[in-house]
């Protein structure tokens, strides 16, 4: 019996040093200088709370700031190559309308020259035109908004 006693002491010291080495851990972490363990406690909960406050906060600034990308997001140019006729299918895909895109682009076609036959121009060139033609119907559009 006495034996059992001991044993059970034993495990209560071993799990108080435990209990004390976590509490210790944690007023570390929290930056606490409570000397009970509710007071530490107590102050790994506030800071929780805390912690839980700046997590909504930065959210919030994330979504903010997507919301900013999404609106000055720049169109999508994709551009392929139609097999044997010398043609192109082109994408422009853009989150904002912009008056006067389309004639920008058939004015950069016409200076390709892909309104008749073109040598040498490739999928690259025809992106690079279309692309060139949203930033200057843009700039356009921009300048008309400041006015």
């Amino acid at each position: 019996m006495r034996r059992e006693s001991e044993m059970m002491s034993r495990e209560r010291k071993k799990a108080a040093a435990a209990l004390q080495e976590k509490l210790k851990i944690l007023r570390s972490i929290t930056h606490s200088h409570a000397l009970s363990d509710t007071s530490i406690i107590m102050d790994a909960s506030e800071y929780i709370k805390e912690l839980k406050q700046k997590v909504v906060r930065l959210n919030q600034e994330i979504a903010c700031a997507q919301n900013a990308l999404r609106q000055a997001s720049f169109p999508t140019v994709t551009v392929e190559t139609l097999g044997g006729h010398g043609g192109f299918l082109i994408n422009v895909f853009s989150d904002k309308s912009c008056p006067g895109l389309l004639v920008s682009v058939l004015e950069a076609f016409d200076e390709l020259g892909l309104s008749n036959v073109a040598e040498n121009v490739n999928e690259h060139v025809v992106k690079q035109a279309v692309l060139q033609a949203i930033r200057n119907c843009s700039e356009s559009s921009s300048e008309h908004d400041e006015e």
